[in-house]
């Protein structure tokens, strides 16, 4: 396992079941997560809000709002959408795990958990999402230099048509008086 010092990532939890948190939080803990944790899918919110994650663990069944709707509201704001959510449930009907993927979430995963399975997906999507956020950040920079580059060859072509014109006026000018 990896030393507490590896930091691995900021991982936040919802779930409300103190068990289910409490086994997570350890477990993630110990492999190296930055690990947060709220109760309700209201506190999940005010977390994302005051903290950033990297990526969400978020029980589906919660009191007030539950975990699809908590996801929505993620995905609504663009500061949020990019944060991989993995959802977190009991059930294994088909028709939730396709509203989970339907409401923005990357990957479901059936209670009760392996352990080891969880830190590989958690892991997996991590890098995933920050090989993304890279190669949006690579085209960004592609395509500023591409602008670049654009606005550039512009001014050399207008700079070529202005010598153009001085060099036939001064053609003719050398024509007239010859």
């Amino acid at each position: 396992m990896s030393s507490q010092t590896d930091y691995l990532g900021k991982i936040l939890i919802v779930d409300d079941n103190p068990h289910n948190l409490k086994v997570l939080y350890t477990y993630l803990k110990q492999a190296g997560f930055e690990v947060l944790v709220a109760e309700d899918g209201y506190g999940g919110l005010e977390v994302v809000k005051n903290s950033q994650p990297e990526l969400i663990l978020l029980d589906v069944m919660m009191p007030g709002i539950d975990g699809f709707e908590v996801c929505r509201r993620l995905k609504e704001s663009k500061h949020n959408q990019n944060i991989p959510i993995i959802f977190l449930t009991a059930l294994s009907e088909t028709v939730s795990k396709v509203e989970g993927f339907k409401v923005g979430g990357v990957d479901y995963i059936t209670q009760p958990t392996e352990n080891e399975e969880v830190v590989a997906r958690v892991k997996t999507h991590l890098m995933l999402n920050r090989l993304r956020l890279q190669l949006q950040q690579q085209n960004a920079d592609l395509q500023a230099e591409i602008e670049r580059r654009q606005q550039i060859e512009r001014e050399l072509n207008s700079s070529r048509n202005s010598l153009q014109k001085n060099n036939d006026s001064l053609e003719e000018t050398v024509t007239e008086r010859t």
